[in-house]
């Protein structure tokens, strides 16, 4: 049990530092108007990945850790199509791989925990 506690925690930290380095590489995106646009969507979605996360946590049932982690998965997924839309304008600034490698992470194992909740509740 404690060895869940860890992982809980550990990917807890992770996805809140996911959402930092989002926000400080988009202070570095140009001042366009897609950029902004990108800038956005691509903050809001990688903190609602670190917040949905950390509700799963404290999530009341099975049922419930399950739907946040849904979310999770949703949004970890828009992130990284957030930084590929901004590599594929050109937008993006030094560091943009270092990104989508780690929401492409974070989405994987969330993925893989919402498939095996999701067994364990049929």
């Amino acid at each position: 049990m404690a060895s869940n506690i860890s992982f809980a925690e550990a990917y807890k930290n992770r996805t809140k530092q996911f959402a930092v380095d989002v926000v400080k590489f988009c202070r570095g995106l140009p001042k366009t108007r897609e950029a902004d646009i990108f800038n956005h969507q691509l903050i809001r979605s990688s903190s609602s990945v670190a917040s949905n996360y950390r509700a799963a946590c404290r999530a009341r049932s099975a049922k419930e850790f399950y739907a946040k982690l849904c979310i999770v998965v949703e949004e970890a997924d828009e992130c990284i199509f957030w930084l590929e839309m901004l590599e594929a304008t050109n937008a993006g600034s030094t560091g943009i791989e270092v990104l989508i490698n780690e929401g492409t992470e974070i989405l994987a194992i969330a993925a893989t925990s919402r498939k095996t909740t999701g067994k364990r509740l049929e």
